[in-house]
C-alpha cells in the first residue's frame, strides 16, 4: 500500500476514527507503517494535518479543510469508477450501521438478493442497539426506527410501521384483556427502545386518549420487548411487522385494534456534508423498494443530491 490514492483513504480514516492504529487495522497495515505514512503525506503537502498526543490524533485546522476536499475526490472517484463500467457493479467496502433487530428481521434476510447483483461489493453490517456515531465508525448509511439521536446526521424518512399492542394468552388470562386505552394504567407494560415517555396516546374518531403507564420491565433491543411479551410479562407495544410472526403463531394477541396507536418511522442516516456514494445509494434505494408497504413509503434515496446538504437532525 504505497500509492498516493491508498495513502489518501488511510489519511480519510485516521481522521475519522481519530488515532492511527485503527486505521491501520481496518487498511491491513503496521501502525508504524501507517505513521510513516501519514508523514509522508504531510511532507508532500508542505503543512501538518495532524496534531498528535499519546492517546490520539486530531485534525489541525489545515487537516480537517483537507479531509473535507479528499473525501469530496475520493467519493468523486468512486462514481467515476462505477460511471466507467457501464455495468452497475458496485465495488469495494460499504458499512452500514443499525440495531440488531433491524439487521436480524429485515436486512440479512435481504442481502443475498442484493449481493447476488454486486459480487465484488462486501458488506460490514455495525450493529449497535443505539444509533451509530456515522463519523467516528465511518458509517455510509444507517437505519434508525423510532427517536432519532439528536446529532449533525441528515435523516431521510423512508416509511412507518404501524405500532400495536400486544400481550401472551396467558398473561391476558391472568389480568384480564384491556377494551379501552385508559385500562392500561392497571397493566404492567413493557417498555422498549421506541417509548422514552411512560404516556401512551391514542386516537380515535378524531378524539385523542393518552394514558400514563406503569412499568415493571424496560428494555433496550426489540427483540428483547417481544420475548418479554411473550414469556408473559406484561403488556408490549412494538411495529405490526416485527410481530407478525408470533401473532400468527397464537403467541401474541393483539389488543385495541380499533384505536390508533401512532406508528414507528424508520430513518436513513447520512452524514451532512459528505458525498455519497454509489453503493451507499443503491443499498439504501434497495432496501426502501424491499421494505416499504404499498404507499407507505415516504421518500425515494435515488432522489437525494449527490452531496447530502441539507438541513440536518437537530
Amino acid at each position: 500500500m504505497n500509492d498516493r490514492l491508498s495513502t489518501l483513504r488511510l489519511f480519510v480514516r485516521a481522521a475519522r476514527i481519530g488515532n492511527f492504529s485503527g486505521a491501520a487495522r481496518e487498511l491491513g497495515l503496521s501502525q508504524p507503517s501507517a505513521s510513516r505514512l501519514i508523514a509522508a503525506l504531510e511532507e508532500e503537502v508542505g503543512a501538518a494535518l495532524f496534531n498528535r498526543t499519546t492517546r490520539a490524533v486530531t485534525l489541525t485546522e489545515t487537516g480537517a479543510a483537507y479531509l473535507v476536499r479528499v473525501e469530496a475526490i475520493l467519493a468523486a472517484l468512486d462514481e467515476a469508477d462505477h460511471e466507467a463500467r457501464g455495468t452497475g457493479e458496485l465495488r469495494g467496502l460499504l458499512r452500514v450501521g443499525t440495531s440488531s433487530s433491524f439487521a436480524l428481521r429485515q436486512i440479512i434476510p435481504r442481502l443475498p438478493a442484493f449481493l447476488s447483483r454486486h459480487a465484488a461489493l462486501k458488506i460490514e453490517l455495525v450493529t449497535n442497539d443505539r444509533c451509530p456515531d456515522l463519523v467516528t465508525e465511518s458509517i455510509d448509511v444507517a437505519f434508525q426506527c423510532g427517536a432519532l439521536p439528536d446529532s449533525r446526521a441528515i435523516a431521510r424518512k423512508i416509511m412507518e410501521l404501524p405500532r400495536i399492542l400486544v400481550a401472551s394468552p396467558d398473561y391476558l388470562r391472568e389480568r384480564g384483556v384491556p377494551t379501552m386505552p385508559t385500562d392500561l394504567a392497571h397493566h404492567s407494560m413493557i417498555i422498549g427502545p421506541a417509548h422514552s415517555s411512560p404516556t401512551f396516546s391514542f386516537r380515535k374518531e378524531g378524539h385523542v386518549t393518552s394514558v400514563r403507564v406503569e412499568s415493571q420491565v424496560a428494555i433496550t433491543i426489540s427483540e428483547g420487548v417481544i420475548a418479554s411479551a411473550v414469556a408473559g410479562l406484561g403488556i408490549a407495544a412494538s411495529s405490526e411487522n416485527s410481530l407478525q410472526a408470533k401473532l400468527e403463531a397464537g403467541q401474541l394477541v393483539r389488543m385495541l385494534a380499533d384505536w390508533d396507536f401512532g406508528s414507528i418511522a424508520v430513518n436513513a442516516l447520512f452524514v451532512s456534508g459528505k458525498t455519497v456514494r454509489p453503493a451507499t445509494r443503491a443499498f439504501a434505494d434497495f432496501l426502501v423498494r424491499e421494505l416499504r408497504p404499498p404507499r407507505r413509503a415516504l421518500a425515494q434515496l435515488s432522489e437525494l443530491p449527490e452531496s447530502v446538504s441539507e438541513r440536518p437532525n437537530q
